[in-house]
Order: C-alpha cells, then structure tokens, then sequence
C-alpha cells in the first residue's frame, strides 16, 4: 500500500540518479510520482466517459482512407486550415482528422482550432472509410457519387457491416435516398437477420436483398403490437412497402389480408354503427387465463328446448373450488374470463356450423368455421335497438320447424317482438393453425 506517510517506502532505483541533483526537492519529487504510479496500480473506477467516447473512434481500422495528392503537400497548419474551412469534398479532408491525430492532437484541442466538434470528426473519419472499402469493392462509381456531398452521415451509419453488405447498403440507399434514421435502420436490419434464423418468416425473405431484411424487422415488429391491430396492421403495410422479392412481398401480402379479416371481425359494425364483439380462441390462450369461465353447450340444431333446458348456475364450491353445477350436464366449454362472459349468471353457449346465423355481412370465413354464441338468459328482453339477441324462428327448409339464430333488436321491434331468449355478448371463432400468436410445438418443450 503507498503512502505519502511514508517517503522511504517509495525509493525507486530507476528515479535515483534524477533525485541526486536535486535533494532539496526530494519530497516534492516524491508526492509529484505518486498519482501516476497509483493510477497504473489501481485504476479509477469512474474514467472520463468523454476521454473515451472521442478516443476510441479514432483508432481506425486498415485500410485508412488515404490522403489527396493534392493535400499530401501540406504542413500541419496547412491541414488544420484545409480541415477547418472544409476545403474540398468531405471525404477529401476528412483524412486529414487523423493525420492530425497522429501528430498528437487529440478531439477536444483539435474541436478548439477547427471548430469541428469531435463527434463530427470521428463521423467523418469513419465514413471517409467506410467510402474508400466500397471504392476498394468496385463499387458502381454513380452509386458512390452519390455520397460526395453529405454522405458521411449515411455511409457512417452503415460502418459495422461487412464489404459486401456495405455495397448492398450503400446501393439501396442511394437508389432510395432515404435518411440518416433510416439508413440506421437498414443497418440493423441487415446486421440482425442472421441472428434470427429459424423465427417465424425468416425464410420468406432475402438476406442478400437490403429491403427485404428491412422488410423483415418490420415484420417482426408488427408481431410485437399484440395489443393493436392498427398498429400491427400499419407495420405491416410498412414492411410490405419495403419488401422486394416477389416471395416476401406474397407472404406479407397473405399476412395483410388475414390481419384485415380478423379487423373485419373484430370491428363488424352494423347499419346503425355498434361493434359485435367476436374474438378468435388462441391455442394455448385458456391455459394461460388467470380467470376461467365454465358454460353450457347446447347445439343450434336443438333449438330452444335445449337453450332453455341448459343449467342456470356453475358455484366453486369447497377448498378446491369443485364447479357444481345445478343439473347435470353433457356439454361445456371453459372460455378465458373475458370481460362479456365474466359475472354471467345464467349464460349458456350455442354452437353452430357456420356464422350464417349473424345478422352482419356475411365474408369469406363465415361459411368456412364454425362459432360459439354466448348469451345472456337473465336479459331475455329485446330493450335496445342496437343490441343482439338469440331468437328461434321458422326454419327455411320447410319442415315446420325452428331454428336458432342471432337478430338486431330494431329487426325484432319492427315484428313485435319483445323477449329473446337471451341477449348476446360475444361471438368466438376457433383457434386456427397458421394464427401467428398460437404457441408452437417447440413451446411446449
């Protein structure tokens, strides 16, 4: 442990003949090698972040950007004036940074006699790089001129990718002109895709293609919008914007149209403007419910009987909260506790082929899936124009019989019609294989 207590602890051979000519300042000689030899032993725990932001950049990698022929000549007053008054094309002064560097200026004393602060320096020596390894790659020499006036803030963006991406980069963005934020983007898209093979869409795009590695991060950030399907849908037109390959533009463009289907589904207004509440079933979803729903089942083709037969009341009962129902039952379905279904004390389900029996515009998938309709028996009257109710009326096929279906309160006004059987609060389709939120097999391992 040094201690300036303590001068006869620090005797150092190598300083001894410095000391001889001057003993009258051997305290003082001591105290003055104290702080280095301390530094070197036990390094500061809190260096200055702006020493080493500056620092480090400007360490650049082989093969540096060269000087101009034309430049070669200059002292170094010569070069600080060239720097400082930014005569020539960016990337012709630029090098001219650190060769200053060399002759020992450091970011901040060369910021105070060129008024180029060192963030901007360290931009430009490492664009004037990033320039010279494309004019080392043969790159397309319109491409690279298309970098001569402020492409240092484009090309430094593109600095951590390999030659060849580079030339791929620098490609797109000259043919795009697109800004420093999203050349940034680029970048990292392009730098990200390899690390993210075997994710869901990886195969659809190109890696050797910028925009569809860019289409690709758009992609993948549409997935992260679980909770807004505008916003997953706008990412996703974004990605589908950027996209190039005929394969990742299909793909995205499927994906689109079933992100429209299901805003279809959960946004199906009516004439007079109410939202249907119908929500897709998740693989998986019920498992991980904090809150669960036991209901009855009853089919369409039962028909009332069955509705009005279907027990009332489900209690948890005991310490491990045993479901007892008041009758017996043969079918039933356990749905998340979604707020329409949570509190419903005389629900019951019906199940039908196919959602013909909605009274909204019939798409594509109506005739394709089959639905639950979940009503509510203790609000069997018809009270609200806007609202939806479960009514059986007379079947089509001519048999005499009824059927159930789901009809607008104004439609059962208009025929006098005033108590349903139940009023419906939601509509549930099944889970289905390609739902890109389902959990895979390899989840369950």
């Amino acid at each position: 442990m040094l201690s300036l207590n303590a001068p006869t602890a620090l005797s150092l051979t190598h300083h001894h003949h410095h000391h001889r000519h001057r003993r009258s300042h051997h305290h003082h000689r001591l105290k003055t090698h104290v702080k280095p030899i301390s530094a070197t032993i036990i390094p500061s725990s809190t260096p200055h972040p702006q020493q080493q932001l500056f620092y480090q950049p400007f360490r650049p990698p082989a093969p540096d950007a060269p000087i101009p022929s034309h430049f070669r000549s200059l002292d170094i007053g010569g070069r600080i004036e060239t720097v400082s008054n930014r005569l020539g094309l960016w990337f012709e002064y630029a090098p001219l940074i650190s060769s200053l560097m060399r002759e020992g200026f450091t970011p901040s004393s060369l910021e105070e006699v060129t008024g180029i602060s060192g963030v901007e320096q360290n931009r430009l020596v490492v664009a004037a790089q990033v320039r010279y390894s494309l004019l080392q790659s043969n790159i397309d020499p319109d491409i690279l001129s298309f970098f001569d006036k402020g492409g240092d803030s484009l090309l430094y963006e593109i600095r951590l990718l390999s030659a060849k991406e580079r030339v791929a980069a620098a490609s797109y963005l000259a043919e795009k002109r697109v800004d420093p934020r999203d050349a940034q983007e680029l970048a990292r898209a392009i730098k990200d895709f390899p690390r993210r093979r075997g994710d869901r869409g990886w195969d659809w795009f190109d890696y050797n293609v910028p925009g569809d590695c860019l289409a690709f991060m758009y992609y993948r950030q549409s997935r992260e919008h679980g909770d807004s399907l505008d916003k997953r849908m706008a990412t996703l037109e974004k990605a589908l914007e950027v996209a190039e390959t005929e394969k990742a533009k299909k793909a995205l463009t499927e994906e689109l149209e079933r992100k429209y289907d299901d805003a279809d589904d959960e946004k199906s207004e009516i004439k007079d403007g109410v939202k249907v509440p119908v929500v897709r079933m998740k693989t998986g979803e019920v498992a991980e419910a904090t809150t669960v729903v036991l209901l009855p089942v009853c089919e369409a083709r039962e028909g009332v009987d069955a509705v009005l037969g279907a027990p009332s009341e489900c209690r948890n009962l005991g310490e491990f909260g045993i479901v007892t129902a008041e009758k017996g039952w043969k079918r039933w379905v356990v749905l998340p506790g979604w707020e329409p279904v949570v509190g419903l004390t005389a629900g019951v389900v019906v199940a039908f082929v196919d959602a013909r029996a909605l009274p909204w515009r019939v798409n594509r998938w109506y005739k394709e899936e089959a639905i639950l309709v979940v009503a509510d028996r203790g609000s069997k009257e018809v009270a609200a124009d806007a609202g939806f109710y479960l009514v059986a009326i007379s079947a089509d096929n001519g048999s005499g019989g009824e059927e159930l279906k789901v009809e607008r309160g104004s439609a059962l006004k208009e025929r006098g019609v005033e108590e349903s059987l139940g009023r419906v609060v939601l509509v549930v389709r099944p889970p289905r294989e390609e739902t890109e939120d389902q959990l895979r097999d390899e989840d369950w391992e």
